[in-house]
């Protein structure tokens, strides 16, 4: 056979060990486990970090002043040396909405060794501990929440005796960048990280969205949260990396009525948001980058070059692998279209997608190498990340 067979051959290997083989990390079924209510509600700090905020506040913080939360809840917001008075709104929303106790504090600029947010993480966690909380949420300035939201929350962590509860919140998709590039994000984090296997004891795989993350606080203290990943820019990984690493039990799964309201109109604010981190994911490790290039080319790239080659010269054997191939890629991402309310022909659309990754990922590894860093909202974080060097 061909060479070109042969490669075919194999990306079909690979999507069949995917699909089977992979914690069936292309179903979407991951939401929270069964709970129940306790007969007691636990007390939860809320923990908001917020650098420059001011355009998605109104619409995300009114959502966690106006939690319908039986137990004693306080929202701690951290305004992380913004510009634009995310403060001064914050606290203008809370005398306007009323609901939750707000308090908004700054801890100014973050020592070396602190990436920016988690230097604010840790001065709201402080914050939040001086009222003896049994829980914390983390959450993201941008994240709007459902009324029931903190409470379906501690009744699944209670319920399931859970440390670290976790929901990826559903990103925004209206523009037609976002609709292209935002559910393949959700489905290759996914396929990394399969939802399924995080909350199994045993079990290497661990992963949180920072957008979401309720966190017991004997579990923060434990793990020397957030002390022990203060390098990371990919933290949320981070962070349940540590819990689980100090015998936690954690849990992610897709959010039913957790929003992102942060939008990435142009291709240009999906490209920053990926290549940001793309490379620090890679561990700053050429190697890695390499494997991953030729892995995702072998598996995304390959199956249409394959069919449409094997269709243009003839070789039967390329063209059935390719589009079997194809056509598995495509299966498997149709579930994350429909969660997130995309027409399915967006599906065999994947492999383009994919490249523009490709592309990303490549990107950040030049602008680490020309001294840039990881770079979000005017600060750049030029130096390997300690933390996942680790892993």
């Amino acid at each position: 056979m061909s060479a070109v067979v042969w490669t075919a051959v194999g990306s079909l290997a690979a999507w069949l060990w995917l699909l089977l083989g992979q914690g069936f990390f292309w179903r979407t079924d991951v939401r929270l486990p069964s709970r129940r209510e306790p007969d007691d509600w636990p007390s939860v700090g809320v923990v908001v970090p917020a650098r420059d905020e001011a355009a998605v506040l109104p619409e995300s913080l009114p959502s966690l002043l106006a939690q319908d939360y039986p137990g004693r809840a306080e929202v701690f917001l951290v305004d992380d040396g913004s510009s634009d008075g995310t403060g001064e709104l914050a606290r203008e929303l809370a005398r306007r909405h009323g609901g939750l106790p707000l308090t908004v504090d700054s801890p100014g600029e973050p020592p070396e060794g602190w990436t920016g947010k988690l230097w604010a993480v840790r001065h709201g966690i402080g914050l939040a501990r001086a009222r003896g909380p049994e829980y914390l949420l983390l959450t993201d300035a941008d994240i709007a929440h459902a009324p029931d939201s903190l409470r379906e929350l501690v009744a699944a962590a209670r319920t399931g005796g859970f440390d670290l509860v976790s929901q990826m919140a559903r990103l925004r998709v209206e523009s037609v960048w976002e609709r292209l590039v935002v559910p393949a994000f959700v489905y290759f984090f996914a396929q990394l990280y399969p939802f399924r296997r995080i909350a199994v004891w045993g079990s290497r795989t661990a992963a949180a969205a920072g957008g979401c993350v309720l966190l017991r606080t004997d579990a923060v203290e434990r793990s020397r949260i957030p002390d022990a990943i203060r390098h990371a820019v990919i933290d949320d990984v981070a962070l349940a990396r540590a819990v689980k690493g100090n015998g936690g039990h954690i849990w992610l799964g897709l959010a039913e009525r957790v929003d992102s309201v942060r939008p990435y109109p142009r291709l240009h604010d999906l490209w920053r948001m990926v290549s940001r981190s793309a490379y620090a994911q890679l561990r700053h490790n050429p190697l890695l980058l390499l494997g991953t290039v030729l892995g995702l080319a072998v598996v995304y790239l390959v199956p249409p070059v394959a069919l449409f080659a094997g269709l243009a010269t003839g070789s039967a054997g390329a063209a059935a692998a390719g589009g079997l191939a194809w056509l598995l890629m495509t299966a498997t991402y149709l579930p994350m279209l429909r969660y997130y309310r995309q027409p399915p022909w967006l599906a065999p659309l994947l492999p383009v997608t994919a490249f523009m990754y490709l592309l990303m990922t490549v990107d950040s590894a030049v602008q680490h190498y020309r001294g840039r860093g990881s770079a979000w909202k005017g600060r750049t974080y030029a130096r390997p990340n300690p933390a996942l060097d680790e892993r």
